[in-house]
């Protein structure tokens, strides 16, 4: 059988290839999938998409008509996938429920690194052989207050990071885990935490309780010399409130891998086309923000781990299986 892969990059294809090997053929596109690559789709039971794919009802209703029974996404987000509309087409829809947290923990800390040692501005500076130390000063991490957003699988291996720089721990989440209780950290309410952070991290499922969840009221709450990192979902920053907060000189820095408006966007070339988005184009002119197009998980060891999940989906599809990474099964 050939399976057709949207949105495959140069370094995956290799990897995704060979993984299939020995089984079946795999036809790697770098278009996304979305309403007007839909139709490229047609005659292949299996479809693989990437995270920022268009999964709405509209195109689900394109693939089904082409013939495709099944998709298996390589992320472990799916908030783009309209899954009600796959179960009335009889679609079985699979994902990457779990993947290396090292790959984003680690990125997260990256950035909350580069924007609090200024690293962007310094290194342009030195490509124009300017050594100055002006407006570089940071600050140590060591002894100030992290608080982390969602301690999950993610939320936990950052955790497990700040406490190796010494720092006092925050936690807030649904459920406490213990493995962070046992590095000290203390659970207290969301305001309590933005109050008392010097860092701040995200590492939450986008849902629909938690769209938003640092909006005006959140950012405001927040000292004005707190770093601000987002690594999980773009749409739990109300980013035009935080452009407010960052016109009115607020925050040390902020470091953004995600995007709530980044579908069409990120994981494209827009460098010779006029940015429409006033948004994003006046939150990367802050010579104290960082943003990176969803690179997080973008390490040799969680894409592996992706593409071997994918493997075996469709290995579980075939055979009439389900999986943790089910998400609406098989008929």
């Amino acid at each position: 059988m050939e399976i057709l892969a949207f949105g495959v990059t140069a370094d995956e294809k290799p990897l995704l290839e060979q993984a299939f090997a020995g089984t079946h053929e795999v036809r790697c596109l770098e278009v996304f999938l979305e309403e007007d690559t839909a139709p490229i789709a047609a005659g292949y039971e299996i479809v693989s998409s990437s995270v920022n794919a268009d999964l709405s009802g509209r195109v689900l209703r394109m693939l089904a008509a082409g013939g495709t029974k099944m998709i298996t996404q390589r992320s472990t987000g799916f908030n783009n996938i309209d899954l009600d509309e796959a179960r009335r087409l009889g679609m079985t829809v699979s994902r990457v429920s779990y993947y290396s947290p090292y790959s984003v923990a680690e990125f997260a800390w990256a950035l909350a690194m580069a924007v609090n040692r200024r690293l962007v501005r310094a290194t342009t500076r030195t490509r124009d052989f300017d050594f100055r130390l002006n407006g570089l000063m940071g600050r140590d991490f060591h002894g100030r207050t992290v608080g982390v957003l969602g301690t999950g699988k993610i939320g936990a291996a950052f955790t497990r990071i700040a406490h190796g720089f010494g720092m006092r721990l925050l936690g807030w989440d649904v459920v406490q885990n213990p493995a962070c209780l046992e590095l000290g950290m203390a659970y207290v309410d969301k305001d309590e935490l933005l109050a008392s952070s010097d860092l701040i991290s995200l590492h939450v499922p986008l849902l629909d309780s938690t769209r938003h969840l640092i909006d005006a009221a959140a950012l405001r709450r927040m000292r004005d010399d707190a770093i601000l990192v987002n690594s999980s979902r773009g749409g739990l920053i109300d980013t035009e409130a935080l452009v407010d907060e960052l016109r009115a000189g607020r925050f040390e820095g902020v470091g953004l891998d995600v995007y709530e408006a980044e579908a069409g966007v990120f994981f494209t070339d827009k460098s010779l086309e006029t940015v429409e988005d006033d948004t994003l184009a006046r939150l990367v002119t802050f010579p104290h923000v960082v943003v990176t197009s969803h690179q997080a998980y973008y390490t040799t060891d969680a894409v592996g781990q992706i593409i071997d999940t994918t493997v075996a989906n469709v290995a579980d599809y075939l055979a009439g299986r389900r999986s943790e990474n089910t998400l609406v099964p098989p008929e």
